[in-house]
């Protein structure tokens, strides 16, 4: 077997500036964000900052507009995710466990959602409600974002079945469980982390979409659209700032936790191997 190359191996420096500027190209927007939250000059973004305050928080914090949006986008990240967590296993489980016609074409229908460009999305699914009479409410919002959070727990799910031994199940139905008690005491178990990962990213992506909200949300606004109705008016830029902070925060903890879970997980699966 080829030995593995140790975690202590120096890299060489061109990777390790690859890395480096990689690492710049994508946060240094973010820094850029988080640093004007606390600039004292409303209306541009000139450099060095003319002034460091606090206050931008405060007047954010007595916004009752960005609370109304900041509820909805909660509650319908919260609605989306429950319901990518049902549909996405069950999904999974019926790919993984059944061998029927069409099986790989069911799982490319399954992911599609997510690689489609989301103003396709947001205008399939906005002619669909529309021409059911359907009025554009919270649970349009809802529906539109199970669209692609059911991709990444099926996505996660599938992988872990894979990974899982099917005699284990077959061996539970053999010692006389019914159905429910392997799944209870088996299969849950076994995917518990990839359901947890999944949901948490499911969140995070539910939490911050903004195209697919526009063509389903009629007169409600989530926070993402709340964010960009506020581009329009240069005096909001610093509470603009402040709220885009706040989401990066709120979406770094679920993606951040969902990494960690997932690398726990292999690193246990690899070690029991």
């Amino acid at each position: 077997m080829p030995s593995k190359k140790p975690y202590g191996e120096k890299a060489s420096l061109g990777l390790t500036l690859g890395a480096i500027g990689t690492l710049l190209f994508l946060h240094v927007p973010l820094f850029i964000i988080f640093l004007y939250s606390f600039t004292t000059d409303e209306t541009t973004y000139s450099f060095p900052l003319p002034g460091l305050t606090t206050k931008w928080f405060g007047v954010a914090l007595q916004r009752t507009d960005l609370w109304s949006a900041l509820t909805l986008s909660v509650q319908v990240a919260v609605v989306a995710t429950l319901v990518a967590l049902v549909l996405g296993t069950l999904a999974a489980a019926a790919v993984y466990r059944t061998d029927f016609f069409g099986r790989d074409a069911i799982s490319f229908l399954l992911i599609l959602p997510i690689a489609l460009p989301g103003i396709v999305t947001g205008i399939a699914l906005r002619s669909a409600i529309g021409s059911l009479n359907i009025p554009f409410s919270y649970w349009t919002i809802v529906i539109g974002h199970a669209t692609f959070c059911i991709v990444v727990v099926y996505n996660n799910v599938l992988a872990r079945f894979r990974r899982m031994q099917s005699s284990q199940i077959e061996a539970s139905m053999d010692l006389g469980a019914n159905a429910f008690q392997t799944f209870r005491y088996v299969v849950l178990p076994n995917i518990a982390t990839a359901l947890l990962a999944g949901g948490m990213l499911a969140f995070a992506l539910s939490f911050d979409e903004v195209i697919v909200t526009t063509f389903t949300a009629g007169q409600q606004s989530t926070l993402p659209i709340w964010i960009f109705s506020q581009l329009v008016r240069p005096r909001d830029r610093p509470v603009t700032n402040v709220v885009a902070t706040i989401v990066i925060l709120i979406t770094f903890l679920p993606i951040f936790f969902a990494q960690r879970i997932s690398a726990q997980s292999s690193d246990t699966e690899g070690g029991e191997k």
